[in-house]
């Protein structure tokens, strides 16, 4: 008669032999980790809200934290002769991030039913599902906490101004509803931060070099935001919206060539009023040149050559600030 083998202990199929090498250890004990729940269920759903996050903030497209950062750069470095304090520095970085951020979130839940029905914006995740309205408005309002735990440190006069601009942010959108310019909104909201860097870096607003530099960011936002609003002005002509691009018609480029004009003078009156010199000219000189490009690249009005044109500004925002930079870093 055949002996039969003892039983095996379960516990035996709990742990490796001791026969094997570290490698086949370490494989074994990987697979293990794989086979749990939380790898398998837990993780790929978390990675997957992640993502929706990221989208829903737009920072897999990081175009609109430039935008707004460079004229607070240009304020900063202009408030403090090319040495901003390290701590307004920062807060004004992170702000410009997590408002951006915030202000996305609020976008996307203000837009989700027209959304769906423009071919750019119907993969958005408030439109696909992957984040729920209540998620967007609770995202919005934390990182806004933040932002404002952030200008909390700053002195009085910004923390009131702060209040201020979270209006202007949480407000724009649905100014397209009803407001037949929502860029000049956009700009406003967009340009506030450049009276609170003054305010932070020197306790004060100057009347006249704070307030044109406003003017400046302020025309600016105004067309760049206008050429993104002509890449979408049929869409948002069948859904009702209000936006430049509709309002300005046929005449578009040249109310947004007038608008970049009026914006580099400003820029060149805030030079006269602090006496820059060549290396700030040379800066404004560059963004002409990308100004002009711009002209160039909306003349057939084509979707696709106008969203090229928005991106563009990045290298409008960053010419003016290397103009300020190399300006104190040589000449002051």
């Amino acid at each position: 008669m055949e002996k039969s083998e003892p039983p095996i202990d379960a516990a035996q199929l709990s742990t490796p032999p001791p026969a094997f090498s570290f490698r086949k250890r370490l494989r074994w004990f990987s697979h293990k980790i794989a086979a749990t729940m939380f790898v398998t269920d837990v993780l790929p759903g978390v990675a997957a809200k992640a993502r929706g996050y990221a989208q829903l903030t737009r920072l897999d497209r990081p175009i609109g934290i430039w935008l707004l950062l460079w004229p607070v750069l240009w304020a900063l470095w202009l408030s403090s002769a090319g040495r901003p304090d390290p701590h307004v520095f920062i807060v004004f970085v992170l702000g410009v991030v997590l408002t951006r951020s915030a202000g996305c979130a609020m976008n996307d839940f203000a837009d989700r039913n027209f959304d769906r029905h423009v071919a750019r914006t119907r993969d958005r995740p408030l439109v696909t599902g992957q984040v729920d309205p209540i998620e967007a408005l609770a995202l919005c309002a934390g990182l806004g906490l933040i932002a404002l735990g952030f200008a909390m440190t700053l002195n009085r006069l910004t923390q009131l101004m702060t209040l201020i601009g979270a209006g202007l942010v949480l407000t724009y959108p649905f100014m397209k509803r009803f407001f037949p310019i929502p860029q000049f909104y956009l700009g406003v909201a967009f340009t506030w931060s450049v009276p609170m860097a003054f305010a932070a870096q020197t306790g004060t607003v100057p009347p006249r070099l704070a307030w044109v530099l406003f003017l400046a960011g302020l025309l600016w936002t105004m067309a760049y935001d206008t050429m993104y609003a002509m890449a979408d002005r049929e869409d948002d002509r069948k859904l009702g919206v209000c936006s430049a691009a509709i309002l300005f018609g046929d005449a578009d480029r040249f109310i947004v060539g007038i608008m970049q004009l009026m914006s580099l003078f400003a820029l060149w009156l805030a030079g006269s009023e602090l006496k820059l010199g060549l290396w700030y000219g040379l800066g404004l000189a560059g963004a002409a040149v990308f100004a002009l490009y711009e002209q160039l690249l909306i003349r057939e009005r084509k979707p696709d050559q106008c969203l090229r044109a928005f991106l563009n500004n990045n290298y409008f925002g960053m010419s003016v600030f290397i103009g300020i930079a190399l300006e104190y870093l040589f000449n002051q």
